[in-house]
């Protein structure tokens, strides 16, 4: 994606099913679990890099021991930064003689970490800011272990306020007003209550106080907890829980929005946002992982029991279409196919663009993540080609005219020309603040390759997805026309992004993405400003309908007087720079919807494309954004 955004969070949860003096004589380390851990959470660092977290429950710790620990960091490499601290400090105290590796009972016993059950999760910065106290894990503590927490997630939900109205209307007094907050405090405020539940039930038994706290642990139902909390949530997530007894639970919403798989055997059971790292860090074929089921719940009790039940009504299916497009890693062997479908169905768009001109033609994409689906459009088209040419040479050899000299035309020229045109050179510093000077640098972050491209040429460049268009019109198509090619043609894996996101990516308002302002930019070009308004007061009566009511999305109004073809060909007159020598012809060919949904057919999930939302909050949502952009609002719309 040339356009920056934040988005999806990564999660990772690792019960050990064994001691730890099993790992020590297997492999060598007591600290298999906790390095598993850090490997699952490297191995999908693309999915957070504000601030990355970790929490550690120990079974079966002595009265008065803690059980519980935690870790945040929100510096530079803030993974990094916490692992080399925490195995510093397990060093120092191997060196020390406080801890012998070959008797793991050490370990537990003078390591925070050397634990049996791990969590961890890296973030992108949507909301609550960017300090320690907004990054997850969050705790809840209680000196029983069954009421405390620690939880984490990949979400976000779209009605935090109704939320922390319903803690408040308990009795609560909300801190924070994040949803992060919100379901801390939803699910503690039902685990208080199971736990009080099962107390009053067992306390009339005569039991010892070491009966009372085991059966409490037994009889802890986390999925009841979870039903029971979820009750309002609107949005899509994932989330993974600590208790402090040694349960543990992983969530994933009614609509599958977010992404969760796992994979167990007899030594472990073992959580993470994607597949791959998975299959990667415990070496297992991609039939040994399973994804956690929309509207599931995944239970690992304390004595190692693991069991997946719903805790929340259905709801249509919705997986993220941008996962696979752009957010997840490509090594997976499901979207890496897709990645390349997603190319490959461009093939016919991109040859009508060059008039079909093989022999004056260079291929290329802008790094990295488009990489994949180039290698899709490149296949594509030399079956394409392959085609054309099998059809002459039948053609010639039938009339007789077949030589050596037109194969060599045929099959030596005008075949797919792929180079690499342009590649990222720097990462701009965030610590540059004006945005003058930080604007400047940003467009010196590509670079091309010269001599690449011949002045005869067309230069066809594959990017994954388009959302606001100012990289392209600050960078890229700036550097592409140093080139000074014939025509440059820009083209989207992703269909037009014309609608907010409120469930993970950070793309809530509408006034930034460039197909909208391509949009208005016509409708006040051909007199009909009357249409933002009328939109502007349909979107308002949508907003001030009562909880329940079925709602609409009234910005499709903006779009529904033009085609496609129209918004695309708006988008490069406001992209295309200004102030440069290069007058070439520019296009922007996008992904159909009807594409989309060939390639990536299990992901359903396309409400930025078409503005059909999977929750009631959705719909609220986009039409707040235009609210908000109409009324000149700066911020989130949820």
């Amino acid at each position: 994606m040339s356009d920056p955004i934040s988005h999806e969070c990564g999660v990772a949860l690792v019960r050990l099913l064994k001691p730890l003096s099993h790992y020590q004589e297997k492999y060598g380390t007591p600290l298999w679990g906790f390095t598993k851990l850090f490997l699952l959470l490297e191995k999908q660092h693309n999915r957070g890099q504000d601030g990355a977290g970790v929490a550690c429950v120990k079974l079966d710790m002595p009265a008065g021991e803690p059980f519980m620990f935690r870790e945040r960091n929100v510096k530079s490499n803030p993974l990094n930064r916490i692992f080399k601290d925490l195995l510093g400090q397990y060093n120092a105290k191997v060196a020390s003689g406080a801890i012998h590796p070959e008797f793991p009972d050490t370990v537990k016993q003078n390591f925070d970490f050397g634990g049996d059950l791990f969590l961890g999760h890296l973030r992108y910065g949507t909301s609550g800011g960017y300090n320690l106290s907004a990054c997850h894990p969050f705790f809840r503590r209680s000196p029983w272990p069954t009421r405390n927490l620690a939880l984490c997630g990949n979400f976000n939900l779209t009605n935090t306020r109704e939320l922390n109205e319903s803690l408040i209307a308990i009795g609560q007094h909300p801190i924070i007003a994040t949803d992060t907050q919100a379901i801390l405090e939803k699910i503690g405020f039902f685990l208080d209550e199971e736990h009080e539940d099962i107390y009053r039930f067992l306390r009339k038994r005569d039991l010892s106080g070491a009966d009372l706290s085991h059966r409490i642990s037994e009889d802890l139902d986390l999925t009841r907890v979870l039903t029971r909390a979820s009750q309002k949530w609107d949005g899509g997530y994932v989330l993974c829980g600590l208790i402090g007894n040694g349960d543990a639970f992983v969530a994933r919403d009614p609509s599958g929005i977010r992404p969760c798989y796992y994979f167990r055997n007899d030594e472990v059971v073992a959580f993470a946002s994607e597949r791959a790292p998975l299959m990667t860090v415990f070496d297992v074929a991609v039939g040994d992982v399973r994804e956690v089921g929309p509207g599931h719940v995944v239970v690992i009790k304390r004595r190692g029991t693991v069991k997946e039940a719903p805790f929340a009504a259905p709801l249509p299916s919705a997986p993220c279409s941008f996962e696979r497009i752009y957010f997840s890693r490509g090594n997976d062997v499901d979207i890496y196919r897709e990645r390349k479908d997603l190319g490959g169905n461009l093939a016919d768009q991109v040859l009508d663009s060059i008039g079909r001109d093989w022999e004056n033609t260079v291929f290329g994409f802008i790094p990295n993540t488009a990489e994949v689906a180039y290698y899709g459009l490149m296949s594509a088209l030399r079956m394409r080609r392959r085609d054309e040419v099998k059809a002459a040479i039948l053609k010639a050899s039938r009339e007789g005219v077949l030589t050596e000299e037109i194969v060599d035309e045929l099959v030596l020229r005008n075949w797919p020309r792929g180079e690499k045109v342009i590649s990222k050179d720097i990462k701009l510093r965030t610590f540059i603040g004006q945005e003058d000077l930080r604007n400047q640098l940003s467009s010196l972050v590509y670079d091309v390759t010269y001599g690449a491209v011949k002045p005869t040429d067309n230069l066809v460049c594959l990017d994954d997805s388009i959302v606001r268009g100012t990289t392209l019109r600050r960078s890229i198509l700036r550097i592409l026309a140093r080139l000074n090619p014939r025509k440059i043609v820009i083209v989207s894996t992703a269909p037009q992004i014309r609608y907010p996101d409120c469930y993970g990516i950070d793309m809530s308002q509408i006034g930034k993405f460039v197909a909208f302002e391509a949009a208005v930019s016509l409708l006040k070009e051909s007199g009909r400003t009357g249409v933002l308004d009328e939109v502007y007061e349909r979107c308002r009566a949508e907003i001030a309908k009562p909880a329940g009511q079925t709602l609409e999305n009234q910005v499709r109004g903006i779009y529904e007087p033009f085609t496609p073809e129209q918004i695309s060909a708006r988008i490069v007159e406001l992209v295309r720079p200004r102030g440069i020598e290069w007058k070439g012809d520019i296009q922007i060919i996008f992904q159909t919807i009807e594409s989309l949904h060939a390639a990536v057919p299990h992901h359903k999930g396309d409400w930025y494309f078409t503005g059909r939302y999977p929750t009631p909050g959705g719909y609220r949502v986009v039409n707040q954004a235009y609210v908000n952009y109409y009324e000149k609002n700066e911020g989130r719309s949820y």
